[in-house]
């Protein structure tokens, strides 16, 4: 639950990419028919028009694919502010973090192994799991494990030649943010991003006294918020090339609007485990 309450009646959306229909005339580097995204993100993108200060909107490449500019403002930016601001990462490092089977668990991964840093990765023990991990593994996953596979008394043993991760991420809370911590090097840092479990983080007394783990806390548009306008714009057209060179990507289902309910139950999760729903005015 998000600290972030608009007044009502309100327009929808955060995330979304739009299509230039007309300019002012005092407007300069954006024309009519460009593709731009809000920057930083700005709430109520689910409407057909809209008019707002040439500032606010960021061009992007024609050749960008649509369904990525539209989701790139949230979580792979995330997934790319984590790996980057809370340690220092180097070729031959790794990370560990559990719902790695979220879209910004699936950026991590594909994002780590493209600066050469290991991926240890928790998912949930449910049906297909086995396929699951594979889908992982085949996006540059190192090593992924169910919960009830971490039940040892040493979980490092279960690593071949991956060094002990510095940074771990946790979106689930409750026991699954505890593997996460038993997996940390010694002042290693564990960053959570969302609390999927409605469980508490809970640490031992040891974790802190003989291992030095330091827990923090990532929310993103409080990140944005910090005059980042210039460095989010950036890291958009690196985050988009790398989805237009197929080295960054996950399923999402473009749905025209006139089916928005379908997709709202999508994404409510009423038809199980379904693909981001983006919709198409």
């Amino acid at each position: 639950v998000y600290p972030v309450r608009p007044q009502v009646p309100a327009v929808g959306g955060y995330e979304g990419v739009g299509e230039v229909y007309s300019v002012g005339s005092a407007v300069k580097g954006l024309s009519p028919g460009d593709l731009v995204i809000p920057s930083p993100p700005s709430s109520g993108t689910w409407q057909t028009y809209v008019v707002k200060d040439h500032n606010t909107w960021h061009k992007i490449s024609k050749d960008s694919p649509i369904e990525y500019a539209a989701t790139v403002t949230v979580n792979p930016l995330t997934a790319l502010r984590m790996l980057e601001d809370f340690t220092t990462l180097s070729t031959g490092d790794s990370i560990v973090q559990n719902g790695a089977t979220s879209i910004v668990g699936q950026c991590v991964i594909q994002l780590a192994r493209y600066r050469g840093i290991h991926s240890i990765n928790i998912i949930r023990d449910r049906a297909g799991s086995d396929e699951v991990k594979e889908r992982l593994k085949a996006l540059g996953a190192d090593e992924v494990f169910t919960e009830s596979q971490l039940e040892v008394k040493n979980v490092k043993s279960l690593l071949s030649n991956i060094p002990e991760p510095a940074l771990g991420l946790n979106c689930v809370g409750g026991h699954a943010a505890s593997l996460v911590l038993k997996f940390l090097r010694q002042g290693g840092t564990m960053v959570t991003y969302g609390g999927m479990s409605k469980k508490p983080v809970t640490v031992s007394t040891s974790s802190f006294i003989f291992k030095d783990l330091s827990l923090r806390g990532f929310w993103l548009q409080k990140w944005l918020s910090a005059d980042k306008a210039k460095e989010c714009r950036d890291m958009v057209d690196y985050l988009l090339r790398l989805a237009q060179e197929r080295k960054l990507k996950y399923e999402m289902e473009l749905v025209p609007f006139d089916k928005f309910h379908s997709a709202l139950e999508k994404a409510l999760g009423k038809h199980g485990s379904q693909p981001k729903q983006v919709i198409k005015f």
